[in-house]
């Protein structure tokens, strides 16, 4: 794995997100209370759990489109939003592309815009970072192509290419390979992963339980906080169940070891491979 060049110079902090008791949603309508959550630099946490679980609404808290609707959320040693030079947010839906004529290569340089002021110009470092982003997920021959020309998956490495050349110290990233296909999706890890070497701490929502279990923590949702651990802590069957409602066991005996998770908000139900901890379950 090659790590992009990093010509910037993150500033540390002890944590890039400490949750205490947060519960996010409404005041009227809390979608998940009593997070208790801490992300240091340099680590990751999956988010999973189904459509409405509230995963999305975790990821807009922290980065200060919603309010906490109780307990206390520090991001970067700040409150939320107060940092937008130093978080990058990756949200599901993103329309821009066909209401504005943009080209690609516009799209990325928008990550630069909050490190610029009202009536700063992108410099070198500026148009570099915007480069070895799109190079990183190979979408540099794009550059001029209006986004509206692009596919779904096209356009979706163009948004995480905007994200790397933020070169923020959290990355924020919701269902981020929704559209990838199999080369798309080996850009998007190696680049994230360089990330991670860099120092940044990456929080992914995901239903992709066979990413999930690669991240340094993973947590379960399901509209209340169902476990917070280690992967292979706590991707078992039996909380996969309370997280998603419905696990299909394969019995072939080629297939000793594995599930099915029935429900899953894109896509065909996926199959995990859990070892012999999936056999001991009942």
């Amino acid at each position: 794995m090659t790590a992009l060049a990093d010509p910037t110079t993150m500033t540390r902090v002890a944590d890039a997100v400490a949750a205490r008791g947060l519960v996010v949603g409404y005041p009227a309508d809390p979608v998940v209370s009593g997070i208790d959550l801490e992300v240091a630099p340099g680590s990751s946490v999956a988010l999973v759990g189904t459509n409405g679980s509230g995963k999305s609404t975790l990821l807009r808290t922290i980065v200060g489109l919603l309010r906490p609707a109780g307990g206390s959320l520090s991001v970067l040693g700040r409150a939320p939003g107060a940092s937008p030079t130093r978080v990058a947010y990756l949200a599901q839906t993103r329309s821009s592309g066909f209401i504005l004529p943009l080209q690609a290569i516009d799209v990325v340089r928008m990550a630069r815009f909050p490190h610029l002021g009202l009536l700063g110009r992108m410099t070198s470092l500026d148009h570099d970072l915007v480069h070895m982003a799109m190079m990183a997920m190979g979408v540099e021959q794009l550059a001029r192509t209006p986004l509206r020309n692009l596919s779904g998956g096209q356009r979706q490495r163009i948004h995480l290419a905007q994200v790397l050349a933020h070169r923020a110290d959290l990355i924020l990233l919701d269902e981020p390979n929704a559209g990838l296909d199999a080369a798309g999706l080996e850009r998007y890890q190696q680049a994230f992963a360089a990330e991670l070497h860099r120092g940044a701490a990456l929080v992914t929502a995901t239903h992709d339980i066979s990413e999930a279990v690669e991240y340094d923590q993973v947590l379960l949702l399901a509209r209340r906080v169902v476990a917070l651990g280690p992967g292979d802590e706590v991707l078992t069957p039996d909380r996969l169940m309370e997280t998603f409602g419905i696990l299909i066991r394969d019995r072939h005996a080629e297939h000793r070891g594995r599930f099915t998770v029935a429900e899953r908000g894109h896509g065909a139900p996926q199959v995990i491979e859990m070892g012999d901890q999936a056999d001991r379950s009942t």
